[in-house]
C-alpha cells in the first residue's frame, strides 16, 4: 500500500509497476521487503511545539531492519538511501520509515531510544558510496559457491544458506545453519585468506534460513515466513492431534523440515470447540454393554462408538446423545442401545451435481460409430460352413433381387410383342431363340462372380 503508482485503473491494472497484484516495486510488503509499513501519518503536520522524531527505520539486504539515530539533523525521508554506522566501517541501506510510527514499531520491539543498538546515521550517500555498495553485493554469489567449496573441504557439518557484504565492502556476514555446535575457527581462517575481508559467522534456525531463501508452499502461496510472519511460535505435535490430523510427516512438515507454521493459526479454535466434547478414554455404559469411543467430527458434532464385544460395527451419535448417555451413567442408570440412538439420527439428503440438459452423458460423443453393413458382413463371416450352405440354399441372395422399382416400373415404352404361331412357339421353344434374351446387369466389384439374370422368374422357366 506504500506504492503510489498501485492505483488501479479501469480494467484493475495497476497503474506503475504493472505486476497485476505482486507489487514489483517492493514497498508493498509483497515484494522483497518484508512487512512494509505505510506512513499514514505523512501528510499530517505535527501539533504546535512538538518535535519530530529523530530515529528512522533502515532496512538492508533479506528485509534486515534496524534503528539509526539523527544525530546531524538530517533532511531525510522514506525511500532515501543513507550510510549508517557499522561495526567497523559503515553500511548502506534503505530507509524504511520515518515519524512517529517509528516510536510504535520500536515500542512493539521493546527497544528504548537510548538502547546500544540504535546506532547513528552518519550521511545520504553519494554516488561513490553507491557503487562501492553494489559492486560489493555483486560478489556475494561468488562467494558463497567457494565458501561452500572451503567447507566441503575441511568437513564441517555445517550448511552455508547466504553471504551479506556490509555496504563498504570490508567485512561479509555468513549465514549458516547446523544441528550440532561446530568450530569453526580454521574456517575463519581460510575465508579471511581466500576473500581479504573481516568474516562474521551467524547461526539462524532452520525457520529463519527459509523465510530467507523464501519459496512457495504446499497450498500454492508464497511462504509466510518470507512474507509477513516475523516470530516463530513453536510447534508441536499434539497441534495436530487437536485438528484430527493424520500424524504424516511429509504433509505436516513445511521447507524448513519443521512442522508447519500454519497449524497453530486454527489451533484456538478447535481447542474452543473440543471443549464441549467429552474426553476421549470415557466409557459409555448400554443395556447391551460397554461402548468406547472411535473418531469424532468437530464440525459436525458426530462421534462414533463401538461396543466393547463387537468392534466390527460403528455407530454414529451426535453431540447430545452422547452428552445424554453420560448423564444417565452418572446417576447409575443404563442408556438405551446404540442402535437405537443411531436410528434417531436423520441423515440429510446429499444432493449431487444434476445435468439439467436432458441428463446427457458427457461422454456421449466419445464412442465411435460402428457401421451397420460391416458389422453384418462380419457377423457372416463368423458364421460355420454348414450354416452358411443351408442358408444358401433356403434363402436367395437378396442382391441378385430386382429391386422393387424395377418390378412396379409400367411398361409404357415398350411396343407389344407380335403374336406368335404355333409353330413359331414349337420352334422358338426347340432353339430357344423366341424369346428376348436379358441385358446382363453391370456388375461391380462385390458382384463380379455372380453372373446370374435379371429376371428370376424367366431363369426358372
Amino acid at each position: 500500500m506504500a506504492c503510489g503508482s498501485c492505483g488501479t485503473t479501469e480494467n484493475g491494472v495497476p497503474k506503475g509497476c504493472k505486476s497485476n497484484g505482486n507489487c514489483g516495486s517492493g514497498t508493498c510488503g509483497s515484494g522483497s521487503n518484508k512487512l512494509a509499513v505505510f506512513d499514514w501519518l505523512s501528510n499530517m503536520t505535527l501539533p504546535s511545539g512538538q518535535e519530530r522524531f529523530n530515529i528512522f527505520e533502515v532496512r538492508f539486504k533479506n528485509g534486515r531492519k534496524h534503528f539509526y539515530k539523527n544525530p546531524e539533523n538530517l533532511t531525510i525521508t522514506m525511500g532515501d538511501i543513507v550510510a549508517v554506522e557499522g561495526s567497523p566501517g559503515h553500511d548502506i541501506g534503505t530507509v524504511s520509515l520515518a515519524g512517529e510510527l517509528v516510536r510504535v514499531q520500536m515500542k512493539k520491539r521493546k527497544i528504548t531510544e537510548d538502547h546500544e543498538d540504535v546506532k547513528k546515521i552518519y550521511r545520504k550517500a553519494s554516488q561513490r558510496d553507491v557503487d562501492i555498495w553494489q559492486q560489493s553485493r555483486a560478489k556475494e554469489e561468488e562467494t558463497q559457491k567457494r565458501g561452500r567449496e572451503i567447507l566441503g573441504r575441511l568437513g564441517l557439518q555445517m550448511k552455508l544458506s547466504d553471504v551479506e557484504y556490509q555496504g563498504d565492502g570490508n567485512k561479509a556476514i555468513f549465514y549458516y545453519t547446523a544441528e550440532t555446535r561446530v568450530d569453526f575457527r580454521q574456517l575463519i581462517r581460510d575465508l579471511a585468506s581466500a576473500f581479504s575481508i573481516r568474516i562474521e559467522m551467524k547461526q539462524v534456525g532452520a525457520r529463519q534460513e527459509a523465510a530467507r531463501l523464501g519459496g512457495i508452499g504446499s497450498c500454492g502461496r508464497e511462504l509466510c515466513c518470507s512474507t509477513w510472519l516475523t516470530d516463530f511460535r513453536k510447534v508441536s505435535t499434539s497441534a495436530a492431534r487437536y485438528q484430527q490430523l493424520s500424524l504424516n510427516p511429509l504433509k505436516l512438515a513445511g521447507q524448513c523440515g519443521k512442522l508447519k507454521c500454519c497449524l497453530n493459526f486454527e489451533l484456538d479454535t478447535y481447542l474452543d470447540a473440543l471443549k464441549t466434547f467429552p474426553k476421549q478414554d470415557l466409557v459409555l455404559k448400554t443395556e447391551k454393554g460397554e461402548a468406547v469411543f472411535i473418531k469424532m467430527d468437530i464440525f459436525k458434532n458426530h462421534l462414533w462408538y463401538t461396543y466393547k464385544e463387537e468392534r466390527f460395527k460403528w455407530f454414529r451419535l451426535t453431540l447430545s446423545q452422547v452428552l445424554e448417555i453420560i448423564d444417565l451413567n452418572k446417576n447409575n442408570e443404563k442408556s438405551p442401545t446404540l442402535e437405537e440412538y443411531e436410528s434417531d439420527i436423520e441423515v440429510p439428503i446429499k444432493v449431487d451435481f444434476e445435468d439439467a440438459v436432458g441428463q446427457d452423458s458427457l461422454t456421449r460423443f466419445d464412442a465411435p460409430k460402428t457401421n451397420k453393413r460391416r458389422r453384418n458382413k462380419n457377423n457372416n463371416k463368423k458364421k460355420p460352413a454348414n450354416a452358411m450352405a443351408s442358408g444358401a440354399q433356403q434363402k436367395p441372395n437378396p442382391r441378385n433381387k430386382p429391386q422393387a422399382g424395377q418390378q412396379n416400373r409400367p411398361q409404357q415404352n415398350r411396343p407389344k410383342p407380335r403374336p406368335k404361331s404355333n409353330t413359331d412357339a414349337s420352334a422358338s421353344k426347340a432353339t430357344g431363340e423366341g424369346k428376348r434374351p436379358n441385358k446382363p446387369k453391370k456388375n461391380n466389384n462385390r458382384n463380379r462372380n455372380n453372373n446370374t439374370p435379371k429376371n428370376g422368374s424367366d431363369s426358372e422357366k
